[in-house]
This record gives C-alpha cells, structure tokens and sequence, in this order.
C-alpha cells in the first residue's frame, strides 16, 4: 500500500470519518456514488469495490455486469457540507475489470489514456475553465434571484453570500478559484477555477457543480448549468482555457512572433479549428446546448480564431506584461453540462492532431464575425458549428477522430444515447408552436 492510502486510513481514523463515499461518473457525465464504512476502507484501497455496473448509463450490459471502483487514493478530500459531527469523505474512482484492466466505459479512464498518448510525445496538458451558472428561486420555473448585469456589485444581496460560501467550500476541498463575479443574464454568475492539469480539472469540475448546488440548495435556491434556462438572456458557457507543457515549458509561447504563439501552439489552434465540428457534440451535448450557441448573446457560432476577438471560437488571450510564457489557447464552445472527462479528451486529441500532421493556421480573424456577411464569411474560409444536436452528433458519427479518442464502448453509446434525445425532443409539440400555429392554422 502506497504512502497515499496509508495517509487516507490514518486520516479517516484521526478524523472519526464515519463513511467514505466512492465517486464516479456515467458516460454523460452525472456524478455516481455509494458510501462504504472506515471497516471497508483498506480492502476498497487495496482491491477495489465491486458494484453493478448494468445499472450505469453507459457502462456494462448486463451479461458483464460487475465492475470494481477502485478509489484513488490522491483524491481523498473531507466534504465539508456533512458537518463535524459525524465527517464524510470523498474519493474519486477508476473503474476496472476484475483483472486489474481499464474498464472501456469509464470517463475517467477515457482521459487518463489520452493524457497518457499526449505525455508519450513529451507534453502535459492543462486547463482552466470559466464556469457559468444561473441561480433560480425554485427548480419549477426560471425566475431569477437578481437582476444585476455584468460585473455589477451586489454585495448586500444573497447571490453575493452565495458565492462566498460557495469559494469557501470549494477551497475547503483543495479547489482554488482565480475569479468570482456576476455574470451578463440575470441571477447568472461565474467561478473561474485556477489552472491545473486536466485530470485534477476534470475531479474539480464535478466536485464544483456539486457544490454549487449544495450551496444553493441549502439556502432555499436552485443552482443550474442548463447552457440556455432563459429565452431573451446569455447562456451559460464554460470557456475553456488550455495549454501545453513540454519539459517543463510551456509549448504554445513564443515570444519573438508576431502573435506570442509557437508553432507548437499555432498548429493545436489548427487542430481545434478544423476539428471542431467533429467534438461539438461531445462539448456540448444536450438538445438545450444549441441554443445557445446562437448569434447575439456572445457565444461563438463561427469557426474562427483571433487574440483579442469575442466573436471568434479560439481565443489567444493577450499575456500579461512580463507573463508571455503564460500564452493559453482559450476554446469558446463548451458549456458547463457537458462531460469534462470526454471533452476535455476531445479538445487535446484535436489539438494534438493538429501539431502531429503539421497543421496550418488559418488567418487571424479581425472583424467581428457576427457583423460580416454570409459570403464574407465564406471568402474568409470561416465555417460555422453545428446548429443543432442532430448536426452535431451526425458530423461525430463520421469522424474517426472522435471515435478513436473516446473508444468504441463510449463513442457507440454516446452516438445511441444523444440519437434518443434528439428523437424525444423533436416528438414534443412546444409552446411557440401552439402560440404561432393554433389560433391560424
């Protein structure tokens, strides 16, 4: 047993901790768990636990059914909403046969193997996303908490106290947070979490949803990451700040061209631009998703990159003076609903395609995209993203790309499973057709 598990058992035993709860996540990206004793703990740590994996979405068929959580041990955090009285812990699982092998359905094993693939050729990947939520009075119905705007001080208002307790809990977890502050739409705000490598970002990223709405909901508020709750209001994107490092050096900067980015950088900016069709349906997954990647309300719609260019999909953000080898990519697309393990596979395996086969960047996009005609547009080379889930996942069928990043198991059912939303959502009759249609038809 390694010195992180034995310091797992000795903590659990300083601490009291009465359960410790295994976490893991579906092919869609819901969070799963089951609770084990301090008497189990050892045997979890050491062979892992078994539990039925037919009952997850996406994982084994019934003839196959039993798995093993395996808990890793660097994740052990104490939750800090259980309370003092009786703790509760929390360790995040890789999920495996009973021969010790990878289980194929596991997101989490899906983004371990392709951080793998990227550090054979030498690079680690890191990622820093905005996280965007909207606080509601209740789950039934979108009515805001507030209706302040971008930025704006509300320091004497519950949104504010929200967030504060929110960023304490996240820190109280070992999640450190850069930026916190009211966003565009009403009672919609944004956490932005700190730069980590891409596993640790994507534990963070379920842990910080849950804890979102934990904090809501234990003051009598619903939190969301639906990307379009509101019609007439701004989505809830969850923008994607992205980096490589190679010996220990940051492989996207370079300070003597014209745009800050090495060759390294320009060609991972290529392989996003020209496979970003392909992983749409992976960084933005739900029927919902779509409308929000609408012109109007700020989230890209077209294909394009730039450094200091809010239409644009791929952002190079200017570095600070002094800070040019902090150089970060920022992908505009996904919103905060999708699977972070899958998505965040999907954006290294298209970027590193890119440098592989030598990509070349297209121009530097200085218009504003939205303003520009459509054969501006197209003389410009600039193609635009799915507009819909069926597009979407239609275009991800084709693509070999997506198929071998995700493997078999998780590709075939993600394709089934979006294939039945898209079918149920196109089935139901909506209020703007009733509206349009009933009373002239």
């Amino acid at each position: 047993m390694g010195p992180q598990a034995e310091y797992v058992l000795r903590t659990v035993e300083e601490r009291g901790v009465r359960f410790v709860r295994l976490w893991f996540t579906d092919v869609l990206g819901t969070l799963k768990s089951f609770a084990i004793t301090p008497a189990e703990l050892e045997t979890a740590l050491e062979e892992g636990m078994t539990f039925d994996g037919s009952a997850i979405e996406g994982y084994s068929r019934v003839q196959e059914s039993d798995v093993l959580a395996v808990p890793d041990a660097s994740t052990f955090e104490i939750v800090p909403w259980r309370g003092d009285e009786a703790p509760v812990a929390r360790m995040f699982c890789d999920i495996e046969h009973f021969d010790g092998t990878p289980f194929a359905g596991d997101p989490r094993h899906v983004l371990r193997r392709n951080l793998v693939a990227a550090l054979e050729r030498g690079y680690t990947f890191y990622v820093g996303p905005e996280m965007e939520f909207y606080y509601f009075r209740s789950a039934r119905k979108p009515k805001p908490v507030d209706r302040a705007g971008f930025f704006d001080l509300t320091h004497t208002d519950m949104t504010s106290d929200l967030r504060r307790r929110t960023i304490t809990m996240l820190e109280h977890m070992g999640i450190p947070v850069e930026y916190s502050f009211h966003e565009n739409g009403p009672g919609q705000h944004e956490i932005d979490l700190r730069y980590t490598d891409a596993l640790t970002m994507a534990d963070n990223v379920m842990t910080f949803r849950l804890i979102v709405k934990q904090v809501a909901a234990d003051a009598g508020v619903h939190a969301t990451f639906m990307p379009k709750p509101i019609q007439d209001a701004f989505g809830s994107g969850m923008h994607c700040h992205l980096s490589l490092e190679k010996d220990g050096v940051n492989a996207f900067a370079d300070g003597t061209s014209e745009s800050g980015l090495s060759e390294t950088g320009r060609s991972f900016i290529a392989g996003l631009l020209r496979h970003a069709r392909e992983i749409t349906a992976v960084t933005n997954q739900t029927v919902n998703s779509y409308k929000r990647l609408i012109m109007g309300y700020e989230a890209p719609t077209y294909i394009s990159w730039a450094r200091n260019n809010e239409s644009a999909l791929v952002r190079v953000p200017p570095p600070k003076r002094g800070k040019e080898s902090s150089t970060r990519v920022e992908f505009r697309s996904p919103d905060p609903a999708c699977n972070p393990y899958l998505a965040y596979s999907v954006m290294l395996a298209a970027g590193l395609r890119g440098i592989e086969e030598r990509y070349e960047l297209p121009a530097e996009a200085t218009n504003n995209i939205w303003e520009m005609s459509e054969e501006a547009r197209r003389a410009a080379g600039i193609g635009s993203l799915p507009q819909s889930l069926d597009e979407a996942v239609t275009i991800m069928e084709g693509s070999d790309l997506v198929r071998e990043t995700l493997g078999e198991h998780v590709f075939e059912y993600f394709v089934r499973n979006k294939r039945e939303e898209w079918n149920a959502y196109r089935q139901q009759v909506t209020p703007f057709e009733l509206d349009r249609y009933l009373g002239t038809l």
